[in-house]
C-alpha cells in the first residue's frame, strides 16, 4: 500500500512558495507539486496562487487537466 499524505485546506496553504519553498496545488482531491514548473516560478501563474485548490480554475485554462499528467503527486486533498 502506498502512503499518501493528506492535506487540509490550512496545511495546503503552507505550500504557497512563500511559507515553504514548495508550491503545491490541489485538483480534484489530488495534491500536485509544481515547484519545478517554470511557469510557476513567480508569485502566481495567470492569477492563480499555489497552496490552494485549483479544481475550478484549471477547467478555464487552455491546457486543462492534461497539464498535470506528468507532475509529481504528493498527497490527497481532504479540504
Amino acid at each position: 500500500m502506498i502512503f499518501m499524505r493528506e492535506f487540509t485546506k490550512e496545511q495546503l496553504a503552507e505550500f504557497d512558495g512563500q511559507k515553504n519553498p514548495e508550491k503545491y496545488v490541489a485538483v480534484d482531491g489530488v495534491v500536485y507539486d509544481l515547484t519545478n514548473v517554470p511557469a510557476w516560478s513567480g508569485d502566481n501563474h495567470h492569477g492563480n496562487v499555489a497552496g490552494q485548490d485549483l479544481s475550478i480554475a484549471i477547467t478555464h485554462s487552455p491546457h486543462g487537466k492534461k497539464f498535470l499528467d506528468d507532475k509529481p503527486v504528493v498527497g490527497k486533498y481532504i479540504g
